[in-house]
């Protein structure tokens, strides 16, 4: 087990972060809204993981401007909505705008890896005497639903696709982004399973530094991926 130190550690690193997603819905609800309304979503829970530095992120790239009216939010859609090469997104650098599509990718599995984390522990549920395996396939299946449905939410009404259409290009954008965030988080999760802290359950506070770690890692790995697709015009720049 974790020593009591870690413990402590772990257990601040979650109420910052938890804070700092309260900080930024509390900023949403008071007026500065998100022209593409998952990101009200997505914000929030990239802070339950990238604690600070998220919510740094969110009042440097994401911040809304108060009140903002439809015309401008449905300016800003239908210049997301163009092909990267004719976008005139000058306020924001392509690393910055991947970096929020990048997030956008991360809040899918970050909220089906925390649902699926506390289902498999909760059931009991074993594969081969370790919960990891049965963790991995859970995390991988409801990480990639929601993925698909945050990427549906945001192509959807900024391209004015139909059902069919959006879930397609849904499918195309986060794929292979989702797939690489979760071998980022699986590979650590492994590590910490098997090399760490093998006796390690979600009801410890330091699991879930471990999985915040985890997460931060797939965002890493994910980032090249995310910069290859926007930049292919496949998904995108946010």
């Amino acid at each position: 087990m974790p020593p009591f130190w870690l413990w402590v550690l772990a257990l601040v690193f979650l109420c910052v972060a938890a804070l700092c997603a309260l900080v930024i819905v509390l900023d949403v609800l008071l007026g500065h809204r998100q022209p593409m309304a998952v990101m009200n979503v997505v914000w929030p829970v990239t802070a339950l993981y990238f604690g600070p530095v998220a919510l740094l992120a969110y009042w440097k790239l994401g911040r809304a401007q108060p009140r903002m009216g439809r015309d401008m939010a449905k300016a800003m859609q239908m210049e997301m909505a163009k092909p990267q090469h004719q976008a005139h997104g000058a306020e924001k650098p392509f690393w910055q705008r991947v970096f929020v599509s990048d997030s956008h990718c991360g809040a899918g599995c970050t909220l089906g890896d925390i649902i699926g984390e506390w289902l498999i522990f909760l059931a009991g549920i074993t594969l081969l005497g370790q919960m990891l395996w049965p963790e991995y396939i859970v995390d991988f299946l409801l990480a990639y639903l929601l993925g698909i449905l945050f990427q549906f939410w945001a192509i959807a009404p900024m391209r004015r696709l139909s059902l069919r259409a959006g879930l397609w290009a849904a499918i195309k954008a986060d794929t292979i982004s989702l797939t690489f965030f979760e071998i980022g988080l699986f590979g650590w999760m492994a590590i910490s399973h098997f090399l760490l802290f093998p006796a390690l359950l979600p009801d410890n506070p330091t699991y879930w530094l471990m999985m915040q770690i985890g997460m931060m890692l797939g965002f890493l790995t994910s980032y090249p991926v995310n910069w290859w697709l926007v930049r292919a015009g496949i998904k995108a720049a946010m």
